[in-house]
């Protein structure tokens, strides 16, 4: 009878404590489910029919049609190719220049307080802002780039740099890198901060050069801040949507069209709700694959230091 009575009131306890950790996470769960789950669902659903407008009525149900069709589009392939080359470029470009401003800001030099503020600027200036400034740059009658260029005699008459698909999604790609290269290297700043000194100071000892220091011992112990880099750069790489329509809009002749740039095309502006959010489904789909490959990559890499 003592054990009974004195179990009760922690039975009590812990059925008020269950009661207020669901009344906490209650906010968050609506979030979760209002914001990802519900409208990931739905978009699911819409990709299994035929919706050609907001206010369709008759939506025929055609299963994988959407599917099938999205991977028959040459568009859509295209679309793929431009964001591949995209987020490759960018990311390599982003890790290269991160990884060296993030050595530079873990020097033991005065007033590098001062530059870890000042190189947080870049990323902090609005998408919009950044494409309208570089959109600026590269403008083929008053742009700083063609000034610069021509006043040096590389060129001799001013270059409308926009008008080549090409040369267009390669300078869109320096835009978006300059300013999330800042974010990459307060990423790999963090990874630096936390190797222990004593192991470069014994390497030292032992004669090691600076690239065998990097190699066999920086960069095995950033792998972990590397691979979170990835993961999170390419994400956001193949989501591009924002600077492309703000500096080309797709153009030119599609040569700046990534696939979330063709989706929006596809879902709004030619009104075929149920291809684009086909569309979408098969980025999700290759997110999820780019992602999985990079954190089964860091899991080897990890366990062939141990």
């Amino acid at each position: 009878m003592a054990v009974s009575t004195a179990s009760a009131p922690r039975r009590k306890r812990r059925d008020s404590e269950r009661r207020l950790a669901f009344w906490l996470l209650l906010p968050a769960i609506l979030a979760v489910f209002g914001v990802i789950l519900y409208p990931l669902g739905r978009t699911l659903l819409i990709s299994l029919f035929e919706v050609t407008s907001a206010v369709a009525v008759d939506t025929p149900f055609v299963g994988l049609g959407n599917y099938i069709e999205a991977l028959s589009a040459n568009g859509f392939w295209g679309a793929l190719g431009r964001t591949l080359y995209f987020t490759l470029v960018s990311t390599s470009i982003e890790l290269v220049f991160g990884l060296g401003i993030a050595f530079l800001l873990n020097a033991k030099i005065r007033g590098r307080w001062i530059l870890r503020a000042l190189v947080v600027l870049p990323w902090a200036v609005p998408t919009i802002v950044n494409a309208a400034m570089w959109k600026g740059i590269y403008n083929a009658q008053y742009g700083a780039l063609n000034g610069v260029l021509s006043h040096l005699g590389v060129i001799d008459s001013y270059q409308a740099w926009l008008s080549d698909p090409t040369t267009a999604l390669n300078l869109v790609i320096i835009a978006d890198a300059w300013k999330t290269t800042p974010l990459v290297a307060i990423f790999l700043l963090a990874g630096l901060t936390s190797i222990p000194s004593e192991l470069t100071e014994a390497a030292k000892v032992d004669r090691a050069g600076a690239f065998r220091r990097f190699f066999s011992i920086t960069l095995p112990l950033l792998l972990p801040s590397v691979a979170l880099v990835l993961v999170l750069r390419t994400v956001e790489a193949v989501k591009v949507f924002d600077i492309i329509y703000a500096m080309t809009r797709g153009g030119p002749a599609n040569g700046t069209q990534t696939i979330s740039y063709y989706t929006y095309v596809t879902a709004f502006s030619e009104q075929n709700y149920g291809l684009g959010s086909a569309i979408s489904f098969l980025v999700l789909i290759i997110i999820l694959v780019l992602t999985t490959a990079y954190l089964r990559m860091l899991r080897r890499s990890e366990m062939s230091t141990l």
